[in-house]
């Protein structure tokens, strides 16, 4: 994917999100997210707006380190989903400009915190995009990097997608299989090592298990969207 289609996807992604939650009741506002269980549907997305306005004004840490998004949401306590939406929209036009000249790395918060807005609302949609095989791309990568090198073969194998740390799939010494989204999702360290076990079918999957912590502890719990 190239930088023009990864904008178009990031545009799109904010599309759904803002329909999403645009009017949402204080009450589903203050759901609190099963993926990012310390913040509330209206937390996630202050730091989701608070991401665009960091990035558009040069304030970025390579680590996106928890004080920084800490701060987007504490900065924005006293707004209101409406209000939150209304100040995204005015940084789409920076954020695109921006990323059209220093990459497109803001369309992996957006394409992960879609779904974790939609587990946490029960309202699934987005997961066949061009965005989240991106991601499955890009973290497959990383997951390889933290793979001790000492370990036979693993394998993921999806509807479509299918991907093997050494050789081919089914030679693989171990194999998960699941949908094409749910190993998206297992990547960015949204699925539970219960349901990465349930999935398994074949070989012992224990010691890759710590792999998939790429973006912090795995969940205690398992996760659908």
């Amino acid at each position: 994917m190239d930088d023009e289609d990864a904008i178009a996807e990031w545009t799109r992604a904010q599309e759904r999100v803002i329909a999403l939650v645009a009017g949402l009741p204080p009450e589903r506002a203050a759901i609190t997210v099963p993926s990012c269980p310390d913040w509330t549907v209206r937390d996630l997305l202050s730091h989701m707006v608070g991401l665009g306005a960091d990035v558009v004004a040069g304030n970025e840490p390579d680590d996106h380190n928890e004080a920084w998004t800490a701060q987007q949401v504490e900065q924005r306590r006293d707004r209101d989903v409406d209000a939150l939406v209304t100040e995204w929209q005015a940084l789409t036009g920076p954020l695109r400009a921006w990323m059209a000249e220093h990459g497109t790395r803001p369309l992996g918060d957006v394409t992960i915190h879609e779904q974790d807005l939609r587990g946490a609302l029960g309202e699934p949609g987005g997961q066949d995009t061009p965005a989240m095989a991106a991601m499955r791309e890009r973290f497959v990568g990383r997951l390889a990097s933290r793979l001790d090198p000492g370990l036979a073969p693993l394998a993921l194998v999806g509807q479509r997608w299918s991907w093997c740390s050494a050789g081919d799939p089914p030679d693989a010494a171990v194999e998960i299989r699941a949908s094409d989204f749910d190993l998206a999702r297992a990547l960015v360290t949204r699925r539970s090592a219960a349901q990465l076990r349930s999935w398994t079918t074949r070989g012992d999957v224990e010691p890759y298990l710590d792999a998939f912590a790429i973006l912090g502890a795995l969940p205690s719990r398992d996760l659908s969207e």
